[in-house]
């Protein structure tokens, strides 16, 4: 049996590789760490494009062992704790586990910037509005 997924329509052409990115993010969702995605709203009357404010949880995390990329259209983001083997815990309850978050970006989505504060990561981009582009094809009659 052959499985249709929603890009096998005849009408969306090309988004094979998206298909594969939203299905390697879907696998790839332990919840780890928590996030927020919030709009940062401006004045209407500026003109200024969207902004997104994307808040990780990563409180134990230092500047040194958190790492935040672009990929492609992928903003990736990365943290390594460094277990310092001369301590000894009586308990244990803070996890210094590593985490990969993934978000894929849409053309155009640029990063303006990270800033680690009180245990929080805030990765900072704008979307600027696409320009409308209509382009006329000429059709040729084979003589």
């Amino acid at each position: 049996m052959t499985r249709m997924t929603p890009f096998a329509s005849p009408l969306l052409l090309g988004f094979d590789t998206m298909e594969k990115t939203l299905e390697r993010i879907a696998k790839g969702n332990d919840g780890y760490p928590p996030y927020n995605i919030e709009r940062v709203r401006s004045d209407a009357t500026s003109g200024d494009p969207e902004r997104l404010l994307i808040t990780l949880a990563v409180a134990g995390f230092s500047e040194d062992e958190l790492d935040v990329t672009v990929e492609e259209n992928q903003l990736v983001i990365r943290g390594r704790q460094i277990d310092l083997g001369d301590r000894e815990y009586l308990y244990r309850g803070i996890a210094a586990r590593q985490f990969q978050r993934m978000f894929v970006l849409a053309d155009g989505m640029h990063v303006l910037g990270a800033e680690l504060k009180n245990g929080l990561l805030a990765v900072s981009l704008v979307r600027p509005e696409p320009a409308r582009m209509v382009k006329k094809i000429n059709i040729s009659v084979p003589e």
